[in-house]
């Protein structure tokens, strides 16, 4: 793959990845109260398909830092290892749910959780989106494959997430703004990923190839 195929990859990708995501964001909030089974399957359909582009804008993005910059081709690989172990991590907690719902004949209550699932969509989702985003930041920083700011961006959202992981102190109620799979945590940190995905990838598209020496 050369570098302006890979740059299209990851760009394409990303820009699919975002806008499933952007559909998925408002979805959890369309009810205030216990959301039908229809309401929380249909986002997690659309997650799925969203955490499928992630998966490919990540192992892109790794193959474009490669060919960008084959000396610090290991930050791409961190990346990508990250953006991969945060799609797998996420598609789990998403199966675990969506089990769930379907098993049950009832309105989904959002103060219960799977047993276990909010720590994955919390706690460990944001570990390793801070892992993805910090070697994503550190990548663009060191070979300037997009503007500077882009880097300390990214960098800035990584350390975000970084502040949502003790998030598993603070119960499992989802209405509350810090608890393990509350509203911040979840939603607000899924819908700044979503924006950050847009961004990135529109960056991606419109910046022309570096010149060759």
């Amino acid at each position: 793959m050369n570098l302006s195929l890979a740059r299209r990859l990851t760009g394409i990708t990303g820009l699919a990845a975002a806008v499933a995501l952007l559909l998925e964001v408002p979805l959890y909030f369309v009810y205030s109260g216990a959301p039908p089974a229809s309401n929380v399957l249909s986002r997690l359909l659309i997650g799925v398909l969203a955490l499928g582009f992630v998966l490919t804008f990540a192992m892109s993005f790794r193959e474009f830092v490669a060919q960008a910059s084959p000396e610090n081709a290991w930050i791409g690989r961190l990346a990508g290892g990250a953006g991969l172990a945060y799609g797998v991590v996420t598609l789990v907690s998403s199966g675990l749910e969506a089990g769930a719902v379907i098993a049950s004949d009832h309105p989904i209550d959002p103060t219960i959780t799977v047993d276990g699932t909010y720590i994955l969509y919390g706690t460990i989702g944001r570990m390793l989106l801070a892992m993805f985003l910090g070697s994503v930041g550190y990548a663009i920083l060191r070979t300037s494959v997009l503007p500077r700011w882009a880097g300390l961006l990214t960098c800035g959202l990584a350390l975000v997430n970084l502040a949502f992981m003790p998030s598993l102190f603070f119960g499992n109620t989802p209405a509350h703004f810090y608890a393990a799979n509350g509203w911040g945590t979840t939603a607000l940190m899924g819908a700044l990923f979503s924006w950050w995905l847009l961004g990135t990838a529109i960056a991606l598209l419109r910046r022309p190839k570096p010149a060759t020496t």
